[in-house]
């Protein structure tokens, strides 16, 4: 007779604490405004930092997410 069974056994979920997670979406979130921030305002009159590099650097992904540039 066959005494093993073929069914998967329920495991329960792993439940995430909200205290341990809004640190870190906090970072991930400000992390992306950063990188929004250089690729769709780091240019001409409003750049902090001078000469065109930055623009260079991100300039393809200005195009592929949208953003003017010239």
């Amino acid at each position: 007779m066959l005494t093993t069974s073929s069914f998967p056994v329920a495991v329960a979920p792993v439940t995430i604490p909200v205290r341990e997670l809004l640190p870190w979406a906090i970072f991930t979130g400000l992390l992306l405004l950063l990188a929004i921030y250089f690729v769709g305002v780091e240019q001409g009159a409003t750049s902090l930092f001078p000469g065109m590099y930055i623009h260079e650097f991100v300039h393809d992904g200005r195009h592929l997410l949208g953003f003017p540039c010239h």
